[in-house]
Parts: structure tokens; C-alpha cells; sequence
């Protein structure tokens, strides 16, 4: 198992797609990743880089390959390879043409100490559910109308 995960301690494991239209990816979100890693919010586990040419061919590039490693190695010191060629498929699948997509996976290390009480305690999550966005904004919106 790699350094630092105990499967009796690990937290919540997300995966995030973050698709750049245009195969635009800047890597500006890479200090907002590694801020995220460094105070202890979020340890990444995984991640891949996904793009589609406009000819519908795809290119994957993993932690592991060198460029990658270059640019976004540094996030992480722990290799746990959770991404599987299927889920890289799937993503690549589906893209458009000419677009890219950051695969993360992450665990969720703030939810880590909650998830070991809820297990030590006998107890199980039963649901899970993100709001989007979209609706987050517009409840925020409707109170400021009130």
C-alpha cells in the first residue's frame, strides 16, 4: 500500500474530470490543486491527462509519464494507481474534438477523521449527494431578493 494510506483511515476518494475546451489546459488550476494538497484538505492519489485531437484521436498521459511528472508530480508524493485505462476511456469518450480533461482522483483528508468515527461507531453513509452549482447560486440569489 503506498506511504501513508491505512484502508482503516483513508478518507472519502473523489474523482474529478475538468474538461479545457479547445485543448486550452494552462495548468493555472495546478496551484489551487497543490494549495488544496499542502493544507491538508485533499491528498491526490491519481491523475491523468486526457486530450482528443480534431481528428478523434486521443492522447493519455499519466502521472507516471514524463511530462506529466514535470508539470504536476509535484502534487504528489504517493502513487495509487486508481485510474484505470477503462475510466481513462470513458472520459476520452466523452470528449469533443479538440478538448482535454484533468482526471484527479483525491481523497478527501478533512472527511477522514468523520468517516473513521461513523465506521468505529457502526455506523455507514447512506447517501451522498453534491448540489450543483447552478442551484447553489440561485438559492444564494433568492436570499438576496429577500
Amino acid at each position: 500500500m503506498p506511504r501513508g494510506l491505512q484502508a482503516d483511515t483513508v478518507g472519502p476518494v473523489d474523482v474529478a474530470v475538468m474538461a479545457f475546451d479547445g485543448n486550452r489546459f494552462d495548468g493555472r488550476i495546478v496551484p489551487a490543486l497543490r494549495e488544496l494538497q499542502q493544507n491538508g484538505t485533499v491528498r491526490i492519489l491519481d491523475l491523468a491527462f486526457v486530450s482528443k485531437a480534431g481528428d478523434g484521436s486521443v492522447a493519455v498521459l499519466e502521472l507516471t509519464d514524463a511530462e506529466v511528472s514535470a508539470s504536476l508530480g509535484q502534487l504528489t508524493d504517493v502513487q495509487f494507481d486508481l485510474l484505470s485505462d477503462e475510466d481513462l476511456r470513458t472520459v476520452s469518450d466523452s470528449l469533443t474534438e479538440e478538448s482535454s480533461a484533468l482526471v484527479v482522483a483525491w481523497e478527501n483528508t478533512w472527511a477522514a477523521q468523520l468517516s473513521a468515527a461513523v465506521r468505529g461507531s457502526a455506523g455507514r453513509l447512506v447517501m451522498l449527494e453534491r448540489i450543483p452549482r447552478d442551484a447553489v447560486v440561485e438559492a444564494v440569489a433568492a436570499l438576496d431578493g429577500d
